[in-house]
Formats: structure tokens, sequence, C-alpha cells
């Protein structure tokens, strides 16, 4: 790895703390869905557990990458967080498939945004690089494990999942105050080349 160009080692740092925000975002959505369900929806528990557990080691590894990237956590955390509680809380009530509605759209986005990122750490981080190799791994797992436990979903899962796919990418933006569309154009960019 050669030494980074001033755009990229900002890029990498807008990288890192929108994955913390993201992963910190899921730690609320999973401990809400899992408050809920041990009421509800109590076969879910086991599943949505272990899914925190993971966002949990997920959330600590891109924490302890922060600083040699000269990054921070976001400033608008409190939107990951309580909107990740809303969401959680929201889509637990709704039963077994607004819960894993929920998880396979947040799950998508995520994986979708893990992939770009990929692509343009091969070169740039091999550290960073690894960390999210081994957690695309795990999210791919949960969406996969999220969309075998949707029943034929109909006309309104689809409207929840694509309204949560949207609120995410939005929040996505929100936390980097724009800079995600900066990175987007990087990461395509760096995909092109």
């Amino acid at each position: 790895m050669g030494e980074l160009s001033r755009r990229e080692a900002l890029t990498v740092a807008r990288i890192v703390r929108v994955n913390h925000a993201g992963e910190f975002g899921a730690i609320r959505i999973y401990s809400a869905q899992i408050l809920v369900a041990r009421r509800f929806s109590p076969d879910c528990v086991p599943s949505l557990s272990e899914m925190l557990g993971h966002e949990r080691q997920h959330c600590a590894a891109f924490r302890a990458a922060m600083p040699a990237r000269n990054s921070r956590p976001c400033r608008v955390m409190q939107f990951w967080s309580w909107g990740g509680w809303l969401l959680g809380s929201l889509t637990a009530l709704l039963g077994p498939q607004g819960i894993w509605a929920c998880t396979a759209a947040v799950e998508a986005t995520v994986h979708r945004h893990l992939d770009d990122q990929f692509h343009y750490l091969a070169e740039r981080d091999p550290g960073l690089h690894a960390i999210i190799l081994s957690i695309r791994e795990e999210e791919l797992a949960h969406l996969h494990h999220a969309e075998e436990q949707l029943r034929a979903p109909g006309p309104l899962l689809q409207l929840l999942r694509v309204m949560i796919a949207v609120a995410t990418d939005c929040l996505i933006w929100l936390s980097t105050w724009g800079d995600s569309v900066r990175m987007a154009r990087a990461l395509k960019a760096a995909k092109l080349s």
C-alpha cells in the first residue's frame, strides 16, 4: 500500500465513520427487537441475539480502526440510536415477518455499501479491507437468514423493505453530512478503474 492522497484518506475516514454508525444503529435495532420479541415472538430471539452479538463485534472493530485513520464517530449518533430503537420496536410489533423484513432491508443496504467499500479499499487500506471482508460474510448471512424466514412477502412487506432501505440510505447521507455522495462517487470511480 502506497501513501494515500488527501482525498483517499478522507474517503477512508468516512468509510470508518459511517460503518461505525451503521453498526451502532444495528445494535439498537436488534436490541429493541429482542425486547419486544421476548414477549410477542420468542422464536425469533435466538437468531436476533446471535446477530446482535455480531453487530457488537463489528461496531467495536470499526471503533478501534478510527484513530489510525483520523476518523471519529459521526455527529448524528443520536439519530442512529433513537432511529434504530424506534425501527426495531415498531417492526418487532409487526411480528416475525416485520422483524425479518427489517433485517433483510437493512442488511441488503449494508451489504451493498460494504461491497463498494471492499473494492475501494483493496489497494488502499489492507487492514480495513480485512475488517470489511470478515464483516461482509456475517452481514450476508444475516440477510440470507432473514430472507429465508420471509413467507411469500406481499406488497406491504415489500413497501416496508423499500421504506427501511431508503431511510437507511438517508441516515448514511446524514451521518456524513453529505460526504456519502462524494464517497459514493469515489467508490464508483474506483470500481471502474
